[in-house]
């Protein structure tokens, strides 16, 4: 009897708590309920085949998380995950429905049960960490159907003390061969109404700002129609991933994919009666979800555990997820600080078209920029609206053959800004928007790579602004996870490396292909210069770097310093201090960093000496405090230096806070030059009030700070 209650619900086991904590105080109400007692029992054991509950548990490497695997009396597989005593995710099980065939997902045997610990160290060639330590324990099982087919299905789980790997694989098999799946039924099973932070889950974009409520509170179809969008489809009450939420206990639990190849994209379906997700997959035109034949793996199912917010930031269990770098060398790209013809067209001082009469991308003002950069330790610059086919790609639906990405306007010389930026030591960053049209970006993909090769421009920047062609294709479906494959791939092909934007979310795929360095996948700066309902909240991004950082890299192009947007923007502003736009180059994390106001904006700016200093790659990140949507302090070491940065940044709110230096190493005396919010200072009120100091610190210093309401600090700390 004891393992057929193993495999009852949670319904089920506080009835039966109740009713026998109740037995042991009354004897007649024993012999009474005696019928009640004969029935449970002859219910339980006449289960289909009256098959025997099967379990297996295994431990993280440290033994803090606990996870274990079972199958049912109905041969149904399904975990749960532990961490110590309490439960984490309770019962969930999986399954898979299938076009024309039978689903899988009961009727299951075990036939053989692996367990493995694996340990290695590997360096990232860019990132918030040069050393990364990929240790788990595994557990792999392999089960039968019992029945006729005798179909055959694999489950793996990766278990690392601070989250939860774990994907479904097909084997080659001759009962099945080609595959259409119409529904991934994976279950992330909650135990409470926990807190959560959550986009909905639309299938064409994530330029979503996050609300925060209680899991049952999720209406993902209320943000339908937002005129802020130039696509958006929410089917269903679902959230996209990063989605991250905390429990009355103070355990953070943010659920997400990894290695997301050949399938399409997963948002989480809500069901706030049962406090349950769901596995929803991106559909294609048809109603299919995945098309594939045997043998193939499902994305790794994610979920990171932790007892600080900030230990979600520094986990790397989403990139160890995925394969070893694939690249033999990767030294043709180096992380960068770039500027750009991009924010004067949000602005509208210029335009990316040539018909308009302000056009933005002339050899003359790309010359600018490149002085400007070459003068102030800024390595690239990206130019958009270069190339033909600007004036008539807006509000056309068939966008096919509209660009041409190699052919220039006739007021921009390419090959002379090239030549002029190797000169003053500034890389060029192409840019290609495909206007969502991806079959023609496809057909000039491997011409326009090669020009990019031949003059030595190492960096794209991509878009897919709009609806997908063919029409009823999705940006984070099946079709375009394919196309932005085809994409980084041809990139490694002519040493061009990916910053896309209107993206698949990032799934760790930068370890595999480095040249993925940085996407948008996020509602970002330039909704503060045109948006509709006023632009980003001061908390937006101190969600962002608990939610979508999780992810991977972030293009947020930070570094506004004309807050109130004077005198191109009337009705909008960015809604931040400029003490917070300093510490968002070191808060949110990206490779390429874009210093995004305009030069007059940093000419004769004392402020604007952080940015030059600034690092963007990184021998180690930490996470010193903050709390999701309220503020967040993060400190990183650049790669290759003993330089300290440091950034914080808090919502509407004034924070007050100490930070301990206990990071730099004993012994050594440093100078720190802070960029802080002065007294008086206010996102809307104040924002450009900042006061820079300087002070002597080492690894015993503790420093009091205060942040303005919508403020921050950031700090560079330099070996004396």
């Amino acid at each position: 009897m004891i393992f057929l209650f193993k495999a009852l619900s949670r319904i089920e086991w506080l009835f039966i708590r109740i009713f026998f904590s109740n037995l042991t105080s009354n004897l007649v109400s024993i012999m009474n309920r005696l019928p009640i007692i004969v029935f449970l029992i002859s219910v339980l054991s006449c289960q289909p085949e009256n098959k025997p509950y099967q379990s297996i548990s295994t431990l993280s490497p440290s033994g803090n998380l606990e996870l274990t695997f079972f199958l049912n009396s109905f041969g149904e597989p399904g975990y749960l995950l532990k961490k110590g005593n309490s439960v984490v995710l309770d019962t969930g099980y999986i399954s898979f429905d299938f076009k024309d065939i039978s689903p899988i997902g009961s009727g299951l045997s075990i036939v053989e049960t692996i367990e493995e610990t694996f340990d290695e160290t590997w360096e990232m060639p860019w990132g918030e960490d040069r050393e990364v330590r990929n240790h788990n324990n595994e557990l792999f099982v392999a089960l039968k159907e019992t029945g006729e087919l005798g179909r055959l299905i694999n489950l793996r789980f990766k278990l690392y003390d601070d989250g939860l790997g774990f994907r479904t694989e097909f084997p080659e098999q001759g009962n099945l061969g080609e595959v259409v799946i119409m529904d991934e039924n994976t279950q992330f099973n909650l135990t409470g109404d926990h807190k959560t932070w959550w986009i909905p889950g639309d299938w064409d974009i994530y330029e979503h700002l996050y609300s925060t409520s209680k899991f049952s509170e999720i209406d993902a179809k209320g943000y339908e129609n937002d005129e802020n969008l130039a696509q958006t489809y929410i089917p269903e009450n679902a959230v996209n991933t990063p989605v991250t939420l905390k429990t009355e206990d103070r355990i953070y639990l943010s659920f997400h994919e990894a290695n997301l190849t050949d399938y399409s994209g997963m948002t989480l379906k809500v069901n706030t009666e049962k406090l349950m997700f769901e596995s929803e997959l991106v559909g294609a035109p048809d109603g299919s979800k995945v098309k594939t034949k045997t043998p193939f793996v499902t994305p790794w199912r994610t979920v990171q555990v932790a007892d600080r917010a900030g230990d979600l930031i520094e986990s790397k269990l989403i990139v160890n997820l995925n394969e070893p770098n694939k690249l033999d060398d990767f030294s043709w790209f180096k992380p960068m600080k770039y500027m750009g013809i991009w924010w004067e067209m949000h602005l509208d001082k210029s335009s990316w078209d040539v018909a308009a009469g302000k056009h933005g991308a002339t050899t003359e003002n790309t010359k600018k920029y490149v002085d400007f950069a070459s003068e102030n330790n800024i390595g690239g610059l990206l130019v958009e609206g270069w190339n033909t086919g600007w004036e008539s790609w807006i509000d056309v639906e068939d966008r096919e053959g509209i660009f041409d990405f190699v052919t220039p306007y006739p007021d921009y010389d390419l090959e002379e800004v090239v030549r002029y930026g190797k000169e003053k030591d500034v890389d060029l960053i192409m840019h290609h928007e495909t206007s969502a049209a991806p079959r023609t970006y496809e057909q000039q993909l491997d011409t326009a790579y090669r020009l990019m090769e031949s003059l030595g421009i190492h960096a794209v920047k991509t878009g897919y602004v709009g609806q997908i062609i063919p029409k009823g294709e999705r940006h984070h479906g099946q079709w375009m996870v394919n196309h932005y494959r085809r994409v980084l791939e041809k990139g490694v092909e002519h040493k061009v490396a990916i910053n896309a934007h209107e993206p698949i979310k990032a799934t760790g795929l930068r370890r595999t292909y480095p040249n993925a360095i940085s996407r948008e996948g996020l509602r970002g700066q330039e909704f503060n210069a045109w948006a509709k309902d006023g632009g980003n909240p001061p908390e937006h991004l101190p969600i962002v770097a608990f939610t979508r950082m999780l992810a991977g890299p972030i293009d947020f192009t930070p570094g506004i310093f004309n807050i109130k947007l004077d005198p191109y923007k009337e009705n909008n502003q960015v809604n931040t201090t400029l003490a917070h736009q300093l510490a968002l180059y070191v808060v949110i994390y990206s490779p390429v960093q874009m210093a995004a106001d305009l030069v007059e904006h940093y000419e004769n700016q004392p402020a604007f000496e952080f940015i030059r200093n600034v690092g963007v790659d990184w021998e180690q990140s930490k996470v010193l405090d903050g709390e999701i949507g309220d503020f967040v302090v993060i400190a990183r070491q650049e790669r290759g230096t003993d330089k300290w940065f440091l950034g914080a940044i808090t919502d509407e709110e004034a924070r007050e806070m100490e930070i301990s230096f206990s990071f730099l190493e004993s012994g050594k005396e440093y100078n720190a030059v802070l960029y802080a919010d002065e007294e008086n200072a206010h996102w809307d009120e104040n924002p450009q009030e900042i006061r820079i100091t300087e002070k002597a610190v080492n690894q015993k210093t503790t420093l009091p700070v205060k942040l303005a309401p919508g403020g921050g600090i950031a700090i560079s700390i330099i070996p004396r």
